[in-house]
C-alpha cells in the first residue's frame, strides 16, 4: 500500500472512532447508568480478569492456591445475583463475600510474603532487614497482587454503602 493510500486509510479508521454518530449508540445505552452500576460492573470486570490470570498461572497446585479461586468465583456468581435481584438478601451475601475478598486478599499478601521470605533465605542466609524484606517484596512470588482482591472487596463494600435495598419505609418495612 502506498503512503497516501495507507493515510487515507488510517484517517478513516480515526474518523470511524471520534465522529460525533459513531459511538452514539454505545454511549447512549451508558449514560442511564447509575455511579452504582459502574461500581459494580468494575466489580465484575476485575474479578473475571484475576479469576483468568489465575487459571492462567496454574494457581492450582495446594489447597490454599484454590482459595481465590473458590472465592473469585463466589463472588462473581454473588455479582450476578445482585445485578438480577438487588434486595435484602442479595444485598447481605454479596456484603459477606465482599468481606471474604478482603480477609483472603491480607492472608493472600502473608502467604505470598513468607513464600519469598522463605526462598530468599534459602537462596541467601546472610539476608535481613531490609535486604531481605527488599528482596522478599520483589520475590519469585507477587507479594502485592493478592491486594487486588483485598481492593476489590473494598470497592464492592463500597457499591453496598447506603444501597436503596437496605433503605426501610416509615413503617419499618423494607
Amino acid at each position: 500500500m502506498e503512503r497516501a493510500q495507507r493515510r487515507f486509510h488510517y484517517l478513516r479508521w480515526a474518523r470511524f472512532f471520534f465522529e460525533e454518530n459513531s459511538l452514539t449508540h454505545v454511549f447512549a445505552r451508558l449514560r442511564g447508568w447509575s455511579l452504582r452500576q459502574f461500581i459494580l460492573a468494575i466489580i465484575i470486570i476485575g474479578i473475571i480478569g484475576l479469576l483468568m490470570e489465575l487459571l492462567l498461572i496454574d494457581h492450582m497446585e495446594t489447597r490454599i492456591q484454590w482459595i481465590p479461586i473458590v472465592v473469585l468465583a463466589a463472588g462473581l456468581a454473588s455479582c450476578i445475583w445482585i445485578a438480577a435481584r438487588p434486595g435484602v438478601a442479595s444485598l447481605r451475601t454479596f456484603q459477606a463475600i465482599m468481606a471474604v475478598f478482603i480477609v483472603s486478599g491480607v492472608a493472600g499478601l502473608f502467604f505470598h510474603y513468607a513464600g519469598n521470605v522463605e526462598f530468599a533465605i534459602e537462596r541467601d542466609a546472610t539476608l535481613s532487614g531490609f535486604r531481605l524484606v527488599w528482596k522478599s517484596l520483589r520475590g519469585a512470588t507477587p507479594a502485592l497482587a493478592p491486594g487486588a482482591l483485598a481492593q476489590l472487596g473494598l470497592l464492592g463494600l463500597a457499591y453496598t454503602y447506603t444501597h436503596p435495598a437496605t433503605r426501610r419505609t416509615a413503617n419499618g418495612e423494607s
